[in-house]
């Protein structure tokens, strides 16, 4: 059996398309539907958090540094303060951490 990657490539390229297609095309009045609208109010966010929380865990080496690092990013900014600052405290944390683990 042989394995024509021209295949695979056109496959995954109409799914691709069907899957951003076909709501547009299926969907032509305003969803009125608060379950339905909510659901897909938190998709991209939901969506953001399964693509950066494995990365934010693994980035540091030892999971342990990419855990506390996300502990400190949580913690600072629920209390308020900037992206430059969180990003700059956790980089620190991991740095710090780097010399005992």
């Amino acid at each position: 059996m042989t394995h024509n990657i021209w295949i695979y490539i056109l496959v995954s390229a109409a799914v691709s398309y069907l899957i951003r297609v076909l709501p547009l095309t299926l969907i032509r009045k305003p969803i009125r539907n608060r379950f339905i609208r909510s659901f897909l109010y938190y998709v991209p966010y939901v969506t953001l958090a399964v693509m950066t929380f494995p990365a934010i865990i693994e980035a540091a080496g030892p999971p342990v540094l990419g855990a506390m690092a996300l502990l400190t990013g949580i913690a600072l900014s629920w209390n308020g303060r900037s992206l430059p600052t969180v990003a700059a405290a956790c980089c620190l944390v991991v740095l710090i951490l780097q010399f005992f683990i």
